[in-house]
């Protein structure tokens, strides 16, 4: 019964109950021009083993064995199947908010793992339970600036990735926030000149990401420096969690707002993401979501609660700092078993194997003739070429030999047309690399293709 739509029988039954002589009557209050006039053009009525059979079909019709380099916010990462089993468990898939502590124990001690591993990986002093994912958490670190600060002005880099720019303009718009971009500079970092000219005592805080849009990683202390001498925050949005296994932590930042994706979460067609939001102890009570602290109870042993809780659910609406109204619990769970399996030391091993694959396929994509490097500041896992020819044209015929290419940096920076956002993570193979290097060439025209990359000398080549 499964599968079985209620009979006709029972929806007349339904209908009578609720007082309704028809399925018409029932949506009467839908305007006529949005009301379905005929059945859905879709197969059956089917068995059960049919209707499973129809699916493996449409399994069948999916793309399998393309090499993907595709990145920008949305990352492939190895995740291990013991994460997955246990996150499957009953009492985790089906947990909610832990209101009661007495009874939400287990649920209570990894979101405060979870909070403690985000600190250290971040450099700040205290972390919230997570967030929806990194572009809203993004747009709530400007609005708790707004409130610290009692200024209603935001300076944002350019290179901060365009959609959680988007988004902030987003919230802005309604919230009274005034937003103001600077650029970046030929290196690929933000223009320090241009920063300092564009903060003033007006200014509530400073938007940064490292590694930025274009994979390059950014001066944070430089940049804290200017904004804490306007009297500013220092916002660090991070899209790569990866990069943190082997950059420095942004401790001089005020806030940082972080997408956790790439610990234990697939790309998935773009989410369920994690969202991550550190601060410093003092901005506390003015951080949005919720905090689980530590504690011991009438017996004396270890114990957990929900110590922060500034959401509408919890106080007035008049004194809450956000609306947001979860705490992207499963998603949450899968970072924190993530990086309890990887360990301090499988953290830096990933973030190493990350940027070792991508200096070698930098390296190699840069030997075709026609393709250069734009940004000579150092990079992550990923890096910004120009092409001879359009992306757009190139990616697609990429595509024939199952390689899903760049991200054309013309859509969002009209300035870097013939530009490809490049990424690379430990999943890619250095045979990947390779064969994506050969057809480039092929692709571009270019002659004498080296077959391999076996010819490629250097630290980078032996470490990929």
């Amino acid at each position: 019964m499964r599968y079985l739509p209620k009979s006709d029988a029972e929806r007349r039954a339904m209908l009578e109950t609720i007082g309704a002589k028809s399925i018409e009557e029932l949506f009467a209050s839908i305007p006529e021009e949005f009301r379905l006039k005929e059945p859905l053009p879709i197969p059956g009525p089917l068995s059960e083993p049919e209707i499973i059979g129809y699916f493996r079909e449409r399994a069948g019709e999916n793309s399998v064995g393309y090499s993907s380099f595709l990145g920008a916010g949305v990352y492939r990462h190895l995740r291990s199947v013991v994460a997955d089993a246990l996150l499957q468990r009953g009492e985790f898939l089906t947990a909610y908010t832990p209101y009661q502590a007495e009874i939400s124990q287990g649920t209570l001690q990894w979101i405060f793992e979870f909070q403690t591993m985000v600190s250290q990986l971040t450099g700040q002093e205290v972390a919230n339970a997570s967030m929806y994912d990194g572009s809203t958490a993004l747009a709530e670190a400007a609005l708790m600036a707004e409130r610290l600060t009692g200024r209603h002005r935001l300076v944002a880099a350019r290179s901060v990735h365009p959609e959680y720019r988007q988004v902030l303009e987003t919230y802005a718009q309604h919230a009274g926030l005034e937003i103001e971009s600077f650029g970046y500079a030929a290196s690929g970092r933000v223009d320090l000149d241009a920063l300092r000219a564009a903060v003033n005592d007006k200014t509530a805080a400073v938007v940064v990401q490292s590694p930025n849009f274009f994979g390059v990683v950014e001066q944070i202390a430089a940049a804290a420096e200017i904004a804490h001498a306007a009297g500013a925050l220092l916002i660090v949005a991070i899209a790569e969690a990866a990069s943190l296994g082997i950059l420095r932590p942004p401790a001089e930042a005020d806030i940082v707002a972080m997408e956790g994706q790439s610990y234990g979460l697939p790309p998935s067609y773009g989410g369920p993401f994690v969202g991550v939001m550190a601060t410093r102890e003092k901005f506390v009570r003015q951080m949005p979501g919720r905090l689980v602290g530590q504690t011991t109870d009438t017996k004396g042993q270890r114990g957990f609660c929900l110590t922060l809780a500034t959401r509408e659910q919890h106080i007035r609406r008049e004194k809450a700092t956000s609306n947001i109204c979860t705490n992207q619990a499963l998603c949450a769970l899968a970072m924190t078993m993530h990086l309890t399996l990887l360990g301090r030391q499988g953290v830096r091993e990933l973030a190493e194997q990350n940027l070792a694959k991508a200096l070698y396929a930098r390296e190699k994509l840069e030997a075709i003739p026609g393709v250069e490097r734009v940004f000579p500041a150092p990079t992550f896992n990923e890096f910004v070429l120009r092409l001879p020819r359009s992306v757009r044209m190139v990616n697609q015929e990429l595509l024939e030999d199952k390689i899903i290419g760049p991200l054309a940096l013309g859509r969002f920076f009209p300035e870097l047309t013939k530009c490809g956002l490049f990424c690379v993570t430990e999943t890619t193979t250095r045979e990947e690399i390779d064969r994506l290097g050969d057809s480039l060439a092929r692709v571009l025209g270019a002659e004498n293709a080296t077959e391999s990359g076996a010819e490629l000398k250097g630290a980078a080549g032996r470490k990929a």
